[in-house]
C-alpha cells in the first residue's frame, strides 16, 4: 500500500493506494498537519509514502514522522516518467508542478495548458512531445482578494458574485480576480497557438475558474496526488 500526500500552501490532500486503486483519502488545513503521524501510525500495510511538500520546513517535519524511513519527497528532475523540464535550474520547479505536470502528460499524451489553482494559480505549458515550456505563477482567486482587502482602507467588504459590470466593492474584487485569472490562463493558451489543445484544470479554484473560461476544459481532481502515484510506479519499475 503507498501513501500519497499533497501538501500545499493551505491544505494537505492525502490518499492510500493500493496497485492502481485508490482507496480513500481526505483534506487537512496545513496548521493540522501534526495530525498526521497518528493518523497513520495503525496502517501497518503502507510500504511507501510519497509527498510533494511545498508548505515548509516544519510542515516537512511531520511529514517525516509519518514514516521516516519510507518518505520519498519528490523534486523537480530533467526528466521523468515522460516529461523534460526546460527550466534553467529544474530542481527549482516546485514539486507540486511539476508533479501535476507529469499526471496532465500521461491523460492527454499531447500539447495542453496545466492549470492548478489554489493559493496560488500556476500556468504550465506542455509541448506535443512532454517538454514543459515554461509557466506562470500569479495569486490565487482568494489570495488577489485578500491582498487588497489587507493592503487597502477603502477595500474592506464581504463575499462578492461575478458580474461583467460589478456595481458594488465585493463584486468588483471577485469579478477582477476572476477576471485577471482568466485573462492570464486565455492568453497563454494563445501563446502556444495549440488549435483544439485541451487546458487540464485542478485545485480548488477549478470550479469557479470553469465556469468563466472559453476553452477546451479537462477538469481532474487530485492532479498532484495523480502525478506523484506515476512517479512512484516509475521508481519502483527500475
Amino acid at each position: 500500500m503507498r501513501l500519497l500526500i499533497d501538501a500545499g500552501n493551505t491544505r494537505i490532500k492525502w490518499a492510500l493506494t493500493s496497485g492502481d486503486d485508490w482507496l480513500r483519502g481526505a483534506v487537512l488545513p496545513v496548521e493540522q498537519a501534526g495530525e498526521l503521524p497518528p493518523q497513520f501510525a495503525e496502517i501497518r500495510d503502507i510500504r511507501q509514502v510519497w509527498i510533494s511538500n511545498v508548505a515548509g520546513e516544519a510542515v516537512m517535519q511531520h511529514l517525516r514522522n509519518i514514516r521516516d524511513s519510507q518518505c520519498h519527497f519528490i523534486t523537480a528532475r530533467e526528466a521523468q516518467c515522460g516529461v523534460r523540464n526546460s527550466y534553467a535550474n529544474p530542481s527549482q520547479l516546485g514539486s507540486d508542478r511539476w508533479a501535476a505536470l507529469i499526471a496532465a502528460w500521461h491523460l492527454v499524451h499531447g500539447p495542453c495548458l496545466v492549470v492548478n489553482s489554489g493559493t496560488a494559480t500556476t500556468v504550465d505549458a506542455l509541448s506535443a512531445t512532454g517538454e514543459f515550456i515554461g509557466g506562470l505563477i500569479l495569486p490565487g482567486v482568494e489570495l488577489m482578494q485578500r491582498s487588497l482587502k489587507d493592503t487597502t482602507a477603502q477595500l474592506k467588504s464581504g463575499k462578492g458574485s461575478f458580474h461583467a459590470y460589478p456595481r458594488n466593492t465585493a463584486d468588483a474584487l471577485f469579478s477582477g480576480a476572476i477576471q485577471a485569472s482568466c485573462g492570464a490562463i486565455e492568453r497563454q493558451y494563445a501563446l502556444l497557438d495549440g488549435g483544439d489543445m485541451p487546458v487540464v484544470l485542478s485545485g480548488g479554484a477549478s470550479a469557479i475558474l470553469q465556469n468563466h473560461l472559453n476553452l477546451p476544459l479537462q477538469v481532474v481532481d487530485n492532479l498532484v496526488l495523480q502525478g506523484l502515484l506515476l512517479i512512484a510506479r516509475e521508481a519502483n519499475a527500475q
